[in-house]
């Protein structure tokens, strides 16, 4: 249970190379996988954590093991956390910027194909914000998944 059948800098590699791979697919799949979880979503990121349980571990079960690949992983986070905090640069690459979905009561349908999000969501943003399609001004896809609605000013 205590005693480690790899080398502890193994585990610590193998947690930051899948972390490392893990934050590269989720940034190429869009914002939508981090954003807002559908069934599907959610089926996706439970079967991940199943098959890269091995890769972290290496078939080492031991309870040093688990400890040491959780301390890696939440190290990096932290990293990843204090790094984008500070950089501009690497927020943008990490976490991603707003894209302009809507704008003057039109739908860039381009716009949310792209990022992989139906209509629908930007639809329902709309009613979320008591917002008229007419009314907005601006429709944004934030980094992290959600759609922020601005409304026109209102004249009178």
């Amino acid at each position: 249970m205590w005693q480690l059948t790899l080398p502890w800098w193994e585990l610590v590699l193998r947690a930051t190379l899948v972390y490392a791979a893990l934050l590269l697919l989720i940034r190429i799949s869009g914002r939508r996988t981090v954003g807002q979880f559908t069934p599907f979503d959610l089926l996706v990121v439970m079967l991940l954590s199943e098959s890269v349980s091995n890769a972290l571990s290496g078939g080492d079960e031991s309870a040093v093991a688990g400890l040491i690949g959780a301390s890696t992983l939440i190290g990096l986070n932290l990293v990843v956390a204090v790094v984008t905090a500070r950089s501009a640069t690497l927020q943008t690459i990490l976490q991603g910027e707003p894209v302009l979905v809507g704008k003057d009561g039109y739908i860039f349908r381009d716009a949310l194909r792209r990022q992989h999000v139906p209509e629908s969501d930007l639809r329902q943003a709309l009613r979320e914000a008591e917002c008229e399609l007419e009314s907005m001004q601006c429709a944004f896809l934030e980094a992290d998944g959600r759609i922020s609605i601005l409304k026109k000013p209102e004249t009178g």
